[in-house]
Order: C-alpha cells, then structure tokens, then sequence
C-alpha cells in the first residue's frame, strides 16, 4: 500500500511510518520538527526509506501534494500537551486541520482515512466500562476539539472511506511522555496523589498500531468508530508498582491529598497561560491520579479481530529497556 501519516514525528506516527516500510509500504509521512526529539525521529524515518514532509496542515497545497496516490491516510496529527497557547490553537489544528486533510483527501480520489481521536473525549468513566456509545463529556480543550474533530470526519462520510479510532493512553519504546514518570519512579519515592485508586487501561504501541493497520484493512470497518486500547484495568497504584518492578526500584509512595494540587494547577494556569508561558503544573498532569478510563473492547475484537497481545507488566519492562539504551535512564 501507499500511505501518508500525518503526525510522523510523534510517538505514534513514527513508530508506525516505521514499521510500514519495514514491511515494504511505501510510506509518507507529514510532521512538524520543533524539538530534538522530533528532529530524531524525522532522521530514523528517512534512514529507514520514509520520506518525511516538514509542514502544516494550514497548507493546503502540501496536503493536496502529500495524499496524491495514497491508498490509505492515517491522521494522528494533533494539538496536544501545548498548555502554554490559546484554545483558537487547538481549534486550528485539531479542527481546522482535519478540515483541511480531509478535502485535500476528497481531491485527491479518496482514499481510506483512518483518523486517530482520543479517550480524552469522554472525560472519565462512571459507571462500569466505556464503549463506543457511552456519552462524551471532553473536560479540556484537547477532548472537546477532537470530539469536535470527528464530527467533521462524519461529515465527509459520504465522500470518504473513514473511520475513527479513539485511542487509549499509549505506551512502549519509543514515547516520551512517560519518561518522566519512569525517572521519578526510579528515584524510589513516588507522591501517590488522591489514594491511586482511579483506572487505566493503557495500549502498548504495537499492539496499537495492529489495530490502526485493521482499521485500513477491514471493509466492516468502514463508517466506523472503535476504542483501541489494551487488555487490562490497572489502577494508579499498581501501575506505578508494575513500573517499579520493570525498573528493579524498590518504591515507596507518599500519599497526598487531590485538592492542594488541583488548587495549585490552577493557580499556575491562570497565571502562566495568559503570559504564553507553559505552565510548571497544570490539571491536566492530575488526570493521571483522578480519571478513570475502563472500556469494553467488543467491538473493536467483533469487527476487526483486534487482540493486544502485550501484558502491562511485560510492555513496562520493554519500555525500560529502551529507556537504558537511550541513556534515559
């Protein structure tokens, strides 16, 4: 197949632009280079065979270029963890970008697009697991412009092959998100805020990326919506201690309050984010301890035949390994 995946120098993105043209794909991928870590990621993809295009999804006549020929898009392109800029930030991207992808997908002959949401948009589990028809209640300007996001990929359904995938807390080598988590749990002490009783249900990337690759594969997929995420509800406190382990940390955990952490990140946001200021803490970073995500994979298994293979515990320790060999750790 010829793909084209937009986000292809994030975690996501360029773990699977990578593996599909190990597996003889002919790939493109679409992403920004802002960071050292990105611009590592752009030179892995291009020694791997992928051609990676620098841009913006405000650029329509790149976009028009970059789908021409595509078989498959895959759209994991997002404004996400930038808490130090405006809402109309996210909106343009999350929104207008997708906008944006999609006509040029149109022009271009339509091809299957598989567009990554988030879990974000339900805001957090009530009462027993989460499915594809449980109510949405996104509590942040990420959740509510991807839920905005794939209004509009509807909206071009009868153009378009799509299908929307929303994704769970995703973890492996590779991701930088948690490594800071990892650090801190290396150094054996861990603040345990709010009891670490509240829900995960993470996704290791490879088993992630299998259920993207089903999601352009599979014709029963098509119009649809599914959760992607991993086998198992592991609460905050044992997450940490299955990370603990994987790290060889003997840890001790400080337990703390929610309520002067949630008091302190808005305090910084109201602070920092009118200055353009990033701010040192915010509530998002307390979701971690407070939100509950637990869903129901039925559909996903019935309709795509997806299975994730890979064990928390299992994932954590090929996760820290990959960390040491970086020298992250």
């Amino acid at each position: 197949m010829e793909i084209l995946v937009t986000g292809g120098t994030g975690f996501i993105g360029s773990r699977l632009a990578e593996r599909a043209a190990r597996e003889g794909h002919g790939v493109v991928a679409l992403g920004v280079e802002r960071t050292p870590v990105e611009a590592a990621r752009r030179r892995m993809l291009e020694a791997a065979g992928v051609r990676v295009v620098v841009g913006s999804l405000a650029d329509t006549a790149m976009l028009r270029e970059v789908v021409r020929g595509r078989d498959a898009v895959f759209h994991l392109a997002a404004a996400q963890h930038e808490s130090h800029l405006p809402d109309s930030h996210f909106y343009a991207v999350n929104v207008e970008g997708t906008r944006n992808l999609l006509q040029a997908c149109v022009e271009a002959g339509s091809p299957r697009v598989v567009h990554g949401s988030t879990i974000g948009v339900y805001g957090s589990a009530r009462d027993g697991p989460l499915n594809e028809e449980s109510e949405t209640h996104p509590d942040n300007i990420y959740g509510v412009t991807k839920l905005e996001a794939e209004r509009v990929v509807r909206s071009f359904a009868t153009q378009l092959p799509v299908t929307i995938i929303r994704i769970s807390e995703t973890y492996g080598p590779g991701d930088h998100r948690l490594l800071k988590l990892f650090k801190l749990i290396a150094k054996g002490t861990f603040p345990m805020i709010g009891g670490g009783h509240n829900e995960h249900q993470p996704v290791y990337v490879d088993d992630l990326i299998d259920g993207l690759w089903l999601a352009a594969t599979t014709p029963q997929a098509e119009g649809q919506t599914f959760v992607l995420a991993g086998s198992e509800v592991v609460p905050t406190r044992r997450y940490v201690e299955l990370i603990a382990s994987a790290l060889g940390t003997r840890l001790r955990s400080i337990d703390l309050p929610v309520a002067p952490f949630w008091l302190g990140a808005l305090l910084f946001e109201k602070t920092f984010k009118p200055l353009g200021v990033a701010p040192l803490w915010h509530r998002r970073r307390l979701d971690f301890f407070i939100k509950r995500f637990h869903f129901s994979l039925e559909k996903a298994r019935s309709l795509l035949g997806y299975e994730p293979a890979k064990r928390f515990d299992e994932g954590t320790v090929e996760t820290a390994r990959w960390y040491r060999a970086q020298g992250y750790l």
